[in-house]
């Protein structure tokens, strides 16, 4: 590295610690004249930094917020510090920075000397998380080196464990990681099944690129986290509801959220027929004992059997455990709420 180089390397670290550092002072720590500070400084601002300088006796340079993020110098401690920050949040999601952090974290550990990367892997491994959840834990290095592979466009190799206990070895050109709720997914072109799938990440073991490059493939669908959504919805077993609600059509349509729960149609001014959307039990059951209004359920057969299950266990819980039996609904059409 050139002595001009390395100089404004360490001008542009002084620069990145939020203070104004007067000309003088700059000049004294890297050992120059001011006159060259003023050309180094012109230099930064010509590749993009944002340098500000403000006159007089407490006057100074300081480097400010510019219309793009330029690259940070970071030394050892603030290195380690981010990295071991963003594998928190990575693996423990916190909503809306999920994709973003597993982004830095995989460009991050890219970049840092081996020393650094031994030094964030001992704190992972020492530090045990208090997760927010009962939900399953992802480790972060698994998604920084998958990140990187979709950002590399290169097939990944990995051993896969399915929901019923099978291991498998899978070969993949990850698209896109997704992050719902408190779980990764996957979204990859499976080599060896020739079609699209989603894996669930804490389900993925020893995952590692294998160098091969790959022409990025067209998704089946407008977006990934669309694609997984499907992709549960397929797994799953939904229902459709057709239920008479004691209340009026608009005050339980806005109860339900609108359009989007089915087809609300009005009986009169104080009752009405809702045509659900196609959910699970659980969903529609609880959908419908929150609307606080009675309601009468005539289809399917499965969530009024849920529903008398699930008032059954209500009543045990909230009478001591003693239950009358000879009160337990017996038709099928029976008003609920």
């Amino acid at each position: 590295m050139s002595e001009t180089s390395a100089r404004l390397l360490n001008l542009l670290s002084l620069l990145q610690t939020p203070r104004e550092w007067p000309g003088r002072e700059l000049a004294e720590r890297l050992r120059v004249t001011t006159r060259t500070i003023r050309r180094d400084v012109e230099r930064l601002r010509e590749l993009g930094y944002p340098v500000h300088a403000s006159m007089g006796a407490e006057g100074g340079y300081r480097l400010a917020a510019g219309t793009a993020m330029p690259p940070l110098l970071l030394d050892d401690e603030e290195a380690v510090a981010i990295a071991v920050g963003l594998r928190s949040t990575a693996g423990h999601t916190i909503a809306g920075i999920e994709e973003a952090s597993v982004r830095a974290l995989a460009k991050l550990e890219q970049v840092l000397p081996a020393r650094l990367r031994r030094r964030v892997g001992t704190l992972g491994t020492a530090t045990v998380p208090l997760p927010a959840g009962d939900g399953p834990t992802v480790d972060p290095e698994h998604l920084t080196v998958l990140a990187a592979a979709i950002a590399n466009h290169e097939r990944v190799r990995f051993g896969y464990r399915a929901g019923a206990g099978e291991l498998t070895r899978r070969l993949v050109e990850p698209h896109r990681l997704v992050a719902a709720g408190r779980r990764w997914y996957l979204v990859a072109f499976d080599n060896d099944r020739d079609d699209w799938r989603t894996f669930r990440v804490d389900r993925l073991s020893e995952p590692f690129a294998t160098g091969a490059r790959t022409v990025p493939r067209e998704l089946p669908a407008t977006d990934a986290g669309a694609y997984v959504r499907e992709r549960m919805r397929g797994m799953a077993t939904t229902y459709r509801a057709v239920a008479t609600v004691y209340g009026p059509a608009e005050e339980v349509t806005a109860r339900l959220g609108g359009r989007a729960a089915g087809e609300i149609a009005p009986l009169d001014g104080e009752s009405c027929r809702w045509h659900s959307a196609p959910d699970s039990l659980e969903w529609l059951a609880m959908r419908l004992a929150l609307l606080g209004r009675e309601f009468t359920v005539h289809e399917p057969v499965e969530l009024i059997a849920y529903l008398r299950a699930l008032g059954d266990r209500v009543h045990r819980a909230t009478d001591g455990g003693e239950t009358d039996a000879t009160a337990r609904p017996t038709g099928l059409d029976t008003p609920g709420g």
